[in-house]
């Protein structure tokens, strides 16, 4: 058992004990930061007069042959070792001798096992940042091709007034665009660098924070060295974020899912991104907007716990915070699947815009502009939206569309409808009428898209 204590022990600690403290099973992902972390402080102790520079660069270069042996797979990492930073330091001592255990002076694991998790989460909101990215891509593109596709929008889960897909989906682009900016916030608001506060009141060594910081592109270190080694805010406000990505990500899944049903049949998915049925040959299941709705929880959960494991720790370094890994990892990990598969489904999914276009006829859905028509022509409101309201249950009973009437019928509900009546609540009408800026006409929905393409820089 690889530790890097013990000399205050007379007895080997039990073997369930050490298996249960120890992290290596979780935490050797971290290698390539804990790398990382070990070669800036080494150049800043050789920097800071600690160690001479010829012992920097012995310890620089046998960790860069760590680095390559594990990337290449000749040096597996076991659970020999307690945690990541045992497994580096003790196979560094192993090909170093003894200057290798040089490398964690002024350092603690507590100051350490924070940089580690500080770099992994700026790299991964890098890459989850990227998958987000590409996904309002593909929303983009969608809306770019049915600016002129009507669908019926929704209040209640009931038709309420003609939209276009183009309008739909920009309402996914603005969440999505949101989603990015927390992630910027986070990573801006956590750049601190927190190595060189020791166990958690620093060291007697004359340390250069500020090097250390600058080697490993933080904005400058941190200014307490008891909250640096117990902060993970950072932490819960990525799973926030990525709570919030995946909360996004579930409504509109729900929506694929919906129509892909056969009573919608306003998407088609593609094969690739679908699944069939063990007994029933007839079935195209939408498995992936399922799972990714599914795993929506998964991903609170995280948040949760997290939340929950740092109520009650009191100040500073508690073993309890050693949870904050697998639930962390789990939750990114899941987040960026969930983000390029949905991508990926939604850029080869095929749209019925006549499918969707006669959902909206059918839906009623030009209603409000019957009445906007009748008080246009002098009927006051209340009235125009009662004779509205009769014109659609007297289309129910019939079973058609307020655009199937007659100019007979629809005078029999009111003198002053016109031939022009056609005209006012044909479903081109009632979206491209719509022009303030936010709505779904077709000039505002092309400022719209260019200002979002400006935004992707596509």
């Amino acid at each position: 058992m690889a530790q890097l204590w013990g000399g205050r022990f007379t007895k080997e600690t039990d073997k369930q004990v050490y298996d249960f403290n120890a992290s290596i099973s979780f935490d050797k992902r971290l290698y390539r930061q804990d790398i990382a972390g070990s070669k800036a402080h080494v150049t800043m102790l050789a920097a800071a007069g600690i160690l001479t520079e010829e012992e920097a660069e012995k310890i620089r270069t046998g960790l860069d042959g760590i680095l390559k042996d594990v990337e290449n797979g000749s040096l597996v990492i076991t659970d020999k070792y307690e945690d990541i930073h045992s497994f580096v330091e003790a196979n560094l001592i192993d090909r170093i001798g003894d200057t290798g255990k040089k490398l964690h002076t002024g350092r603690s694991r507590n100051d350490q096992v924070a940089l580690d998790m500080k770099l992994y989460v700026r790299d991964e909101i890098e890459q989850i940042d990227e998958c987000v990215y590409e996904l309002l891509r593909v929303i983009h593109h969608i809306m770019e091709d049915n600016i002129h596709t009507y669908m019926p929008g929704f209040t209640h889960m009931q038709k309420a007034q003609p939209v276009t897909l183009a309008h739909h989906m920009g309402a996914y682009f603005e969440m999505f665009r949101r989603d990015r900016g927390r992630l910027a916030d986070i990573k801006a608001r956590m750049n601190t660098c927190p190595l060189g506060s020791c166990a958690l009141a620093g060291t007697t060594y004359p340390l250069d924070r500020n090097l250390t910081a600058s080697l490993l592109g933080f904005d400058g270190p941190t200014f307490n060295s008891m909250d640096s080694v117990s902060d993970r805010d950072y932490l819960i406000e990525l799973l926030s974020a990525l709570s919030t990505v995946m909360m996004h990500l579930s409504r509109i899944s729900e929506e694929v899912i919906i129509w892909n049903s056969d009573e919608y049949r306003f998407i088609e998915l593609d094969d690739a991104y679908s699944t069939g049925s063990s007994i029933m040959p007839q079935k195209k299941n939408p498995d992936i907007a399922e799972l990714v709705r599914g795993k929506t929880g998964r991903v609170y959960g995280a948040l949760i716990s997290m939340l929950t494991l740092m109520k009650g720790i009191p100040l500073a370094y508690n073993k309890d915070m050693q949870e904050d890994k697998e639930m962390t990892f789990d939750a990114i990990d899941t987040v960026k699947n969930c983000l390029t598969l949905f991508a990926g489904m939604l850029a080869t999914a095929k749209f019925n815009d006549k499918k969707m276009e006669q959902s909206a006829k059918n839906g009623f859905t030009n209603a409000t502009d019957l009445a906007d028509y009748l008080v246009a022509k002098g009927v006051p409101f209340r009235d125009a939206h009662g004779i509205s309201g009769r014109l659609v249950l007297y289309c129910i009973d019939k079973g058609c569309a307020l655009d199937d009437l007659s100019i007979e019928e629809f005078k029999k509900f009111s003198d002053v409808i016109e031939d022009d009546i056609f005209e006012a609540i044909a479903m081109t009408t009632c979206v491209e009428k719509r022009n303030t800026i936010g709505a779904p006409g077709p000039d505002v929905m092309k400022q719209v898209i260019k200002a979002n393409k400006d935004y992707l820089e596509i």
